[in-house]
């Protein structure tokens, strides 16, 4: 029963918790003439990412190296695959070219800079140091483009209208607690019953704590892209995936460096080429995400999921 209640008030959370944040984002793109790719991108990924970077930190601190690593291949590849896989089932997600152009190399170098740093099976505290410095200097790059915001899409609710700067940053600020409020309400009840049944911490990284902290990525990325957001649903993936590896794992290294005893190297690798193939997916289907692509997302999560489940991976 006190699971059953668990689940029911932290989906409540996450509802309200995402129309929230991404309302109060979407009145702090106009108030501010920022891009609505860019709001995503750092803001709203900054704070979904927050439950990645609680658990690897804990996990880290523990001892449990495996589990913070898992937790962040598990979660970009959640990203990815799960979060854009279910919302472009719903509606279809566009991006402007330049943009992606613009982004995806560093998408993707972020990506493959993990598969060089963790290699190794070690991440030291002066890797941890150099991934922080990396994601200074993505963050100035980000905020230094100098860009059109005339384009930014009109809103569609009257919820919260005509509230100034202050009230919509509280407003964001209050969507992250509720939403990573309900994750986390989800993932105790079922990292609970997985410890109860015997089942690897590998796996349970992968799999429900993965899933349970890129729920405030699934509910956002929803929300928005049923508003017509779709560069916000892109730009989120992007920088949530960025700031996972570079914030999330720099952090945890800088705090505890990592000593992994599983061979991660072929998820490391399944992580970047499924950061390639969202990339090719977009660039060749017009600049844009539809059901097809939802569909192929998904089933090389589960594909992934099943074979780690299985043991053949």
């Amino acid at each position: 029963m006190l699971d059953i209640l668990q689940i029911i008030v932290g989906l409540t959370l996450l509802y309200y918790g995402g129309n929230f944040l991404v309302t109060g984002s979407v009145r702090l793109a106009h108030l501010l003439k920022i891009s609505l790719f860019l709001i995503g991108s750092t803001i709203i990924a900054f704070g979904t990412s927050t439950p990645e970077l609680a658990v690897s930190l804990l996990a880290a601190m523990n001892g449990t190296s495996e589990l913070a690593m898992g937790n962040i291949i598990g979660s970009n590849v959640a990203n990815i695959c799960l979060v854009l896989g279910l919302t472009a089932l719903i509606c279809t997600i566009s991006i402007q070219p330049d943009r992606l152009k613009r982004e995806s190399p560093t998408f993707i170098l972020a990506s493959i800079s993990i598969i060089i740093l963790a290699w190794d099976l070690e991440i030291s505290r002066y890797e941890g140091i150099f991934m922080l410095s990396l994601l200074g200097l993505y963050l100035w790059r980000s905020f230094s483009y100098k860009e059109d915001f005339s384009q930014i899409p009109d809103e569609d609710t009257t919820l919260f209208e005509g509230k100034g700067l202050i009230f919509h940053i509280l407003l964001i600020v209050s969507g992250l607690v509720l939403v990573i409020g309900g994750a986390k309400l989800l993932v105790q009840g079922g990292v609970g019953i997985a410890i109860k049944l015997g089942v690897s911490e590998w796996f349970i990284g992968i799999t429900i704590v993965a899933i349970g902290t890129s729920l405030p990525e699934i509910v956002s990325s929803l929300i928005a892209a049923k508003r017509g957001y779709g560069e916000m649903v892109i730009g989120n993936i992007f920088g949530s995936n960025i700031f996972n590896i570079l914030m999330v794992l720099g952090l945890t290294a800088t705090t505890n460096p990592l000593n992994i005893k599983e061979p991660i190297q072929p998820d490391l690798i399944i992580a970047t080429l499924i950061t390639w193939l969202l990339v090719a997916m977009i660039s060749y289907g017009n600049y844009s995400l539809g059901k097809q692509n939802g569909i192929i997302l998904l089933l090389v999560y589960f594909l992934y999921i099943g074979m780690k489940g299985t043991g053949n991976l």
